[in-house]
């Protein structure tokens, strides 16, 4: 689902009426489809850490079988599970809130590495992300490198991205970047789906199920950046706002609703966000 002429103007006026200052890019499988200015300018997403590197850098030990979900962390070892209730899996820290730093030194044990030079590695360089750094406990990362990394979950066995300058001026051509893709189609499918039964609110692994198909990550805080993926329209979103308010709301719904205003309910137990 391309994004339309008209739609991504009314995207753009409506980000700029409402915080100007704010960043943002919708794109596709082969790029971005209309961004704001600034694509190279480093920006603090720390609010987007665990999306960004924690979740991939997760999934690349899964799919080479370091990593079961399902398995009790205590088989990882004593440091592996160290401040765990005993039992406790990965699974349960991808899929509860407060996870993040039980799953971070379970990621830290298994790469024998911080964090950060696991997904540097292991995700962001393979992927051209090559401006990306953690470090201090910020994230910061261009505008241009967020797209490379939501395109990429679209189009998983893509080896290729486009670059920073292709991003700046709107261009879908994927670039020349090579080698083999850090996150497979089966692990992005595996986490988009609702991992929760019936508890709620229902969540996937480390992604949050928003209306018409879309799943989102946060920063809890407001003003705070947000992304957003949808492999049924074959749409990305990504929002890093300057100023508290409702445009992660209003901007998802201008970007993804199929026709008309998303409506409010939440019977279905799917959050707004």
């Amino acid at each position: 689902m391309t994004l339309l002429s008209d739609q991504a103007d009314a995207v753009r006026a409506l980000v700029e009426s409402a915080d100007p200052g704010a960043v943002w890019a919708v794109g596709g499988p082969d790029g971005p489809y209309a961004c704001s200015a600034g694509a190279d300018d480093v920006l603090d997403a720390g609010g987007l850490t665990a999306v960004l590197a924690l979740w991939p850098t997760v999934g690349t030990l899964v799919d080479e079988g370091a990593l079961r979900l399902h398995t009790p962390l205590a088989a990882y070892g004593d440091e592996a599970a160290a401040g765990t209730p005993a039992g406790t899996t990965a699974h349960q820290l991808l899929t509860h809130p407060g996870g993040t730093a039980a799953l971070t030194r379970l990621v830290e044990h298994l790469c024998g590495s911080t964090l950060a030079e696991a997904a540097a590695t292991r995700v962001w360089r393979p992927l051209g992300m090559t401006r990306t750094r953690l470090a201090d406990g910020t994230l910061r990362a261009p505008l241009a490198d967020l797209a490379l990394f939501l395109r990429h979950l679209l189009h998983p066995s893509a080896p290729s991205a486009p670059s920073a300058a292709n991003i700046a001026n709107g261009s879908n051509d994927p670039g020349d970047t090579s080698g083999p893709a850090p996150l497979t189609r089966a692990w992005t499918a595996e986490s988009l789906r609702i991992r929760t039964g019936e508890l709620t609110p229902a969540r996937g692994l480390l992604w949050h199920p928003a209306p018409h198909g879309v799943w989102t990550h946060h920063a809890p805080a407001d003003p705070g950046p947000a992304v957003w993926i949808s492999p049924r329209h074959h749409r990305w979103a990504v929002l890093l706002p300057a100023a508290p308010g409702p445009l992660r709301t209003t901007f998802r719904e201008a970007v993804f609703t199929p026709a008309g205003p998303a409506r409010s309910s939440t019977s279905d137990g799917v959050p707004r966000v």
